[in-house]
Protein backbone atom coordinates (compact mmCIF):
# COMPACT_ATOMS: atom_id res chain seq x y z
CA UNK A 1 0.00 0.00 0.00
CA UNK A 2 1.27 3.53 -0.67
CA UNK A 3 2.27 6.09 1.48
CA UNK A 4 -1.23 8.75 2.31
CA UNK A 5 0.12 12.16 2.61
CA UNK A 6 0.07 13.45 6.37
CA UNK A 7 0.36 9.58 7.48
CA UNK A 8 4.42 9.40 8.45
CA UNK A 9 5.61 8.15 11.38
CA UNK A 10 7.44 11.05 12.65
CA UNK A 11 8.12 11.42 16.13
CA UNK A 12 5.76 8.77 17.05
CA UNK A 13 7.97 4.96 18.21
CA UNK A 14 4.98 3.73 19.98
CA UNK A 15 5.40 0.38 18.06
CA UNK A 16 8.87 -0.02 19.18
CA UNK A 17 7.80 0.17 22.99
CA UNK A 18 4.38 -1.43 23.16
CA UNK A 19 4.68 -3.96 20.94
CA UNK A 20 6.44 -7.92 21.90
CA UNK A 21 9.39 -8.47 19.31
CA UNK A 22 9.98 -12.23 19.48
CA UNK A 23 13.05 -11.33 17.41
CA UNK A 24 14.51 -8.89 19.78
CA UNK A 25 13.56 -10.98 22.51
CA UNK A 26 11.42 -7.51 23.33
CA UNK A 27 8.58 -7.59 25.84
CA UNK A 28 5.21 -4.97 25.99
CA UNK A 29 6.16 -2.20 27.39
CA UNK A 30 9.95 -1.62 26.84
CA UNK A 31 11.48 0.56 24.05
CA UNK A 32 13.16 -1.31 21.66
CA UNK A 33 17.18 -1.14 22.14
CA UNK A 34 17.69 -0.13 18.26
CA UNK A 35 15.31 2.77 19.34
CA UNK A 36 16.01 6.23 20.18
CA UNK A 37 13.13 8.02 21.97
CA UNK A 38 14.65 11.16 19.73
CA UNK A 39 15.76 9.71 16.89
CA UNK A 40 13.51 6.74 15.93
CA UNK A 41 14.45 3.38 14.48
CA UNK A 42 18.57 3.22 14.78
CA UNK A 43 18.63 0.19 12.44
CA UNK A 44 15.97 1.14 9.93
CA UNK A 45 18.09 0.27 6.45
CA UNK A 46 18.18 -2.73 8.12
CA UNK A 47 15.58 -3.68 10.75
CA UNK A 48 14.08 -7.46 10.68
CA UNK A 49 11.31 -8.38 8.28
CA UNK A 50 8.84 -8.01 11.54
CA UNK A 51 9.27 -4.42 11.79
CA UNK A 52 9.64 -3.88 8.17
CA UNK A 53 6.38 -5.68 7.35
CA UNK A 54 4.20 -3.89 10.65
CA UNK A 55 2.15 -0.75 10.01
CA UNK A 56 0.04 0.30 12.37
CA UNK A 57 -3.95 1.12 10.58
CA UNK A 58 -3.35 5.08 11.65
CA UNK A 59 -1.02 4.90 8.89
CA UNK A 60 -2.83 2.73 6.89
CA UNK A 61 -6.04 4.12 7.10
CA UNK A 62 -7.45 7.49 5.71
CA UNK A 63 -10.66 7.38 8.09
CA UNK A 64 -8.35 7.49 11.05
CA UNK A 65 -7.92 11.55 11.44
CA UNK A 66 -4.62 12.85 12.61
CA UNK A 67 -5.80 13.30 16.65
CA UNK A 68 -5.63 9.41 16.91
CA UNK A 69 -2.16 8.86 15.92
CA UNK A 70 -0.88 6.29 18.35
CA UNK A 71 2.01 8.58 20.11
CA UNK A 72 -0.97 11.48 20.80
CA UNK A 73 -3.42 8.70 22.16
CA UNK A 74 -1.26 5.95 23.60
CA UNK A 75 -3.46 3.69 21.50
CA UNK A 76 -1.53 1.27 18.35
CA UNK A 77 -4.67 0.38 16.05
CA UNK A 78 -4.39 -2.70 14.36
CA UNK A 79 -5.79 -5.72 12.74
CA UNK A 80 -4.73 -9.33 14.39
CA UNK A 81 -4.68 -11.78 11.55
CA UNK A 82 -4.94 -14.46 13.64
CA UNK A 83 -7.92 -13.92 16.11
CA UNK A 84 -9.50 -11.45 13.28
CA UNK A 85 -9.77 -9.23 16.37
CA UNK A 86 -9.65 -5.27 15.81
CA UNK A 87 -7.12 -4.58 18.55
CA UNK A 88 -6.30 -1.07 20.39
CA UNK A 89 -2.50 -1.67 21.92
CA UNK A 90 -1.45 0.56 24.56
CA UNK A 91 1.81 0.56 27.00
CA UNK A 92 1.48 -1.38 30.21
CA UNK A 93 2.50 1.80 32.13
CA UNK A 94 -0.88 3.36 30.81
CA UNK A 95 -3.27 0.37 30.37
CA UNK A 96 -6.49 2.83 30.27
CA UNK A 97 -5.18 4.65 27.41
CA UNK A 98 -7.37 3.49 25.04
CA UNK A 99 -10.35 4.94 27.45
CA UNK A 100 -9.48 8.34 25.60
CA UNK A 101 -12.69 9.87 24.70
CA UNK A 102 -11.33 10.03 20.92
CA UNK A 103 -10.20 6.43 20.71
CA UNK A 104 -13.15 5.13 22.54
CA UNK A 105 -15.64 6.74 20.43
CA UNK A 106 -13.47 5.22 17.04
CA UNK A 107 -13.52 1.61 19.21
CA UNK A 108 -17.38 1.80 19.58
CA UNK A 109 -17.80 2.80 16.30
CA UNK A 110 -15.23 -0.09 15.31
CA UNK A 111 -17.88 -2.22 17.19
CA UNK A 112 -21.14 -1.13 15.82
CA UNK A 113 -19.75 -2.40 12.27
CA UNK A 114 -19.46 -6.25 13.58
CA UNK A 115 -15.68 -6.34 14.87
CA UNK A 116 -14.55 -7.73 17.65
CA UNK A 117 -13.01 -4.87 19.20
CA UNK A 118 -10.37 -5.91 22.03
CA UNK A 119 -8.33 -3.44 24.12
CA UNK A 120 -4.68 -5.13 25.03
CA UNK A 121 -2.19 -3.68 27.68
CA UNK A 122 0.37 -5.96 28.08
CA UNK A 123 -1.38 -9.58 29.54
CA UNK A 124 -4.72 -7.57 29.71
CA UNK A 125 -7.46 -7.32 27.55
CA UNK A 126 -10.43 -5.82 27.49
CA UNK A 127 -13.85 -6.44 24.75
CA UNK A 128 -15.48 -3.27 23.87
CA UNK A 129 -18.76 -4.01 22.92
CA UNK A 130 -21.74 -1.87 20.24
CA UNK A 131 -23.27 -0.04 23.53
CA UNK A 132 -20.05 1.43 24.21
CA UNK A 133 -19.79 -1.27 27.54
CA UNK A 134 -16.32 -2.87 28.21
CA UNK A 135 -15.40 -5.84 30.45
CA UNK A 136 -12.61 -7.72 30.77
CA UNK A 137 -11.47 -10.73 29.28
CA UNK A 138 -10.51 -13.72 31.27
Amino acid sequence: MGSIPGKECGDCTMCCKVLVIDHFQKDAGILCSNCSANKGCLIYAKRPEVCQDFECDWKMERSIGPKLRPDMVGTILMEDDESDQYQAVVDPSTPFAWRNPLMFKFLVMKAKEGRTVVAKSGLKSWRIYPSGHYAACT
